[in-house]
């Protein structure tokens, strides 16, 4: 069979550090602002003329993260409980024959930053990290069909879940600049639910951490309601959230 050899044409810089809470589609959290850092010898201007006339851009991908794993021909969407298997091409899953991903992004602006050319983002789902393999502007006439059928996954994922935040996690929400509207992420973040579809079915209360941009959150889940416990800068010397969150589950719809 044919391989091709495929070049990283950039990098994406955005809030989420793990897998675990990144939204399942991209869009679903506006104020999820990512950039898109491009490599030397693709960050000439010339090759981004034109694109601030789109408001919203295509990104091919890799799942970085899973691409060792292999691949499975049936996948348990957990858009169905995790109990139902489709298959592979009948879902957005990351283990996929060739670990490639297509996302559709907001492009908030165009800017260089230390000499590198750096796309601003927004609404993203994507991994801190993750290669960039190729740009296209998003054409809302062929993009957009609004007579397609959408099968097990119609309709955007909706969740009756409430968040609310303790005395300490408002008011580092209400302290920190540097993410304007941080509350609201992490707000957002946590009503999609992300937590594996197994713990979804306990009763009791869980707790849970993630990191969001150089934060540690931690939130407890009763029933229907998070509590958002505590916020705090991530040490300098680490990526990881102080508290491990449980294992990812972001396979796509």
């Amino acid at each position: 069979m044919p391989s091709y050899q495929l070049q990283v044409v950039g990098y994406v810089r955005s809030p989420y550090k793990q897998k675990f809470a990144i939204p399942r589609q991209p869009g679903l959290i506006a104020e999820a602002k990512a950039e898109l850092v491009l490599e030397k010898g693709y960050d000439d201007d010339a090759m981004v003329r034109g694109i601030e006339a789109f408001s919203h851009l295509w990104l091919v991908f890799v799942f970085h993260e899973t691409a060792d794993k292999g691949w499975s021909p049936l996948v348990r969407p957990p858009r169905l409980g995790g109990n139902a298997k489709k298959g592979v091409f009948a879902t957005r899953a990351t283990f996929r024959p060739n670990p490639v991903g297509l996302s559709v992004v907001k492009l908030e602006g165009v800017l260089r930053r230390q000499g590198r050319l750096v796309l601003q983002l927004s609404g993203v789902d994507l991994l801190d990290g993750t290669p960039i393999l190729d740009i296209k502007p998003y054409l809302p006439y062929a993009d957009a069909l609004p007579d397609a059928s959408g099968g097990f996954a119609d309709s955007a994922p909706e969740t009756d879940m409430t968040v609310s935040f303790s005395e300490q996690a408002d008011a580092f929400c209400q302290r920190q600049q540097q993410v304007p509207e941080l509350r609201l992420l992490i707000e957002k973040v946590l009503k999609q639910d992300p937590r594996p579809q197994y713990k979804k079915q306990r009763s009791d209360t869980q707790s849970y951490g993630m990191t969001l941009y150089h934060f540690n959150i931690k939130w407890t889940v009763n029933g229907g309601h998070n509590h958002v416990t505590e916020i705090s800068l991530q040490p300098d010397n680490s990526r990881e959230p102080a508290d491990a969150a449980t294992e990812p589950d972001n396979t796509g719809d």
